[in-house]
């Protein structure tokens, strides 16, 4: 067998080294900004749908521990396929259990978007936010109640969408 021969490489100093380390460190904070925006746009999306799902759940939970459990519905069969048989009041127990933690689960991203929310209610563009995400409305119809133009609400918006991933995401979402 002969002898592996590696490819050389020319030397960094330990200047180029530090440079290299700095515009890569830029590059992954431009990249960890932009997905905490894109997070940020997602969770406001999901604000007016997550207020409907924990009124039907909890709705569904107050029928639930009003009439019991139905028959074999997916949820029942979900706890009783580990191999150990549990009694039908431990598995009703369980059931609601994780039925409450979901609701709370819920409600904690509600109460912490409300917040974010709460935070830039006093500026003059809160509008250019809850006119898209909560009420999905198009910027042209946002546009008309500041009144102002389309590029006004997009500029605004995207301004005030920042300031929340601060508060939502930390230095994170720093640019």
């Amino acid at each position: 067998m002969g002898k592996k021969t590696q490819q050389q490489t020319p030397a960094m100093s330990v200047e180029e080294i530090i440079q290299f380390a700095v515009m890569a460190g830029r590059v992954a904070a431009e990249h960890t900004a932009k997905d905490t925006y894109k997070a940020t746009e997602r969770r406001l999306y999901a604000v007016p749908a997550l207020r409907q799902k924990v009124v039907d759940d909890r709705e569904r939970l107050a029928e639930l521990r009003k009439y019991g459990p139905r028959g074999k519905s997916k949820s029942i069969v979900r706890f009783q396929s580990g191999g150990s048989r549990l009694s039908p009041e431990e598995i009703f127990e369980v059931i609601v259990r994780d039925m409450e933690a979901t609701i709370a689960a819920d409600t904690y991203e509600l109460e912490i978007m409300e917040k974010a929310l709460a935070y830039i209610q006093d500026d003059d563009y809160y509008v250019t936010v809850t006119g898209r995400y909560l009420e999905e409305l198009p910027d042209e119809e946002v546009a008309e109640k500041i009144p102002c133009d389309t590029s006004t609400v997009w500029r605004n918006r995207k301004r005030l969408v920042q300031r929340i991933s601060v508060l939502l995401y930390g230095a994170a979402a720093v640019k």
